[in-house]
């Protein structure tokens, strides 16, 4: 049986806009202006930038307060320790930076507001690996505070989950919650430029039926922009497919029962029929071939969980990321992710009421 026949039969799409909990207003928009993209002005990379335009300054007049190493080499740790030490240069380096990336954020933050899909928004959370230091949780907390001194009513904060574990627990939000009635855990994966990350999410209804418990039980992780040379994109796929296996091993071992579902959150646009149209120009290999379809190759790899079919949804990964926070936006109505990293991902939604024709 072929995959979106698998998914049509049990209600399921990729890409879906509507989905258990939420509507997915928009997602990946990638906005432009004079300069470029502005997301580029919100990456980890500009961060690093504006640390080296300040570091720059002062070597023309004295002494670099963070040394010699070059300032995107420098670690997350070591500008964290810069904030709360004694050296008060350096201090005032990464503040300056912090500040003026806060700038930047509330001004990219201002443009998304003023897209149709992101009008009344009224919270966002700010996940990706720049949310994980301190450096960018005060980032994050100054940007709120200029918006709403400029009359904003928004809430800004950091994702409550650590990026790498939210890229996967969003996963229980794709699944149809029929599907958790004789499940407790099921498989994601977070596939980014960098790495890839495969988990068992348990669910953990019996504490939190909101699925607000559900957490990361165990995961693996393949950093393949590591590898020398680098892998073919078949070769990410079958080391895919292997830490997957591993997994399911390990959750037989343990006793979970896991789903016969693997949910992905993936770079880009996702097609109805998975494959990912745009946005995969930074994965190993082109997975944006037409010939080319991840869930199909999921399903030829691993055609069976336990006793049932496979069952493989795909979703943008900054959808996914978001959407580890559904039963904790329960007090608005509209709200979005934004995920620093490499880019700027983004994502709307919508909550459904309860009286909606929840699925």
């Amino acid at each position: 049986m072929a995959t979106d026949t698998i998914l049509r039969e049990a209600g399921i799409a990729h890409a879906a806009h509507r989905l258990p909990a939420v509507i997915v207003d928009d997602y990946n928009i990638e906005l432009k202006d004079e300069d470029g993209f502005i997301g580029d002005r919100v990456s980890k990379g500009a961060f690093r930038e504006r640390i080296e335009e300040s570091r720059e300054k002062l070597r023309k007049i004295g002494d670099d307060p963070l040394g010699d190493k070059p300032s995107d080499a420098i670690s997350k740790r070591r500008l964290d320790q810069c904030l709360m030490g004694e050296d008060a240069q350096a201090a005032g380096v990464v503040f300056g930076a912090v500040e003026d990336f806060a700038q930047d954020l509330a001004g990219v933050v201002r443009r998304f507001l003023r897209q149709k899909e992101w009008r009344d928004t009224q919270a966002i959370v700010i996940g990706g690996g720049f949310r994980d230091s301190r450096a960018g949780i005060l980032a994050i907390g100054r940007a709120e505070v200029i918006l709403r001194a400029g009359g904003l009513d928004l809430t800004l904060e950091p994702i409550r989950h650590h990026p790498d574990e939210a890229g996967l627990i969003g996963a229980v939000h794709l699944a149809p919650a029929w599907m958790f009635a004789g499940y407790d855990s099921l498989l994601a994966v977070d596939i980014g430029g960098s790495n890839i990350r495969a988990g068992v999410v348990a669910t953990n209804l019996k504490k939190a039926p909101d699925l607000s418990r559900a957490e990361v039980w165990r995961s693996e992780i393949w950093r393949h922009r590591d590898e020398e040379p680098a892998p073919s994109r078949d070769e990410a796929v079958d080391r895919l497919i292997t830490m997957l296996s591993d997994l399911i091993r390990r959750a037989e071992r343990a006793d979970l029962a896991l789903a016969p579902f693997i949910g992905i959150g993936c770079p880009g646009l996702i097609a109805e029929d998975g494959a990912i149209t745009r946005g995969g120009q930074n994965l190993p290999g082109n997975w944006e071939s037409s010939r080319f379809n991840l869930a199909d190759r999921l399903v030829a790899g691993i055609p069976r969980i336990g006793t049932h079919p496979t069952m493989v949804v795909m979703h943008n990964d900054a959808v996914v990321q978001g959407l580890s926070e559904v039963p904790h936006q329960t007090g608005v109505t509209r709200w979005g992710v934004l995920t620093i990293g490499t880019g700027l991902g983004n994502a709307r939604f919508s909550n459904r009421s309860d009286d909606s024709d929840a699925e």
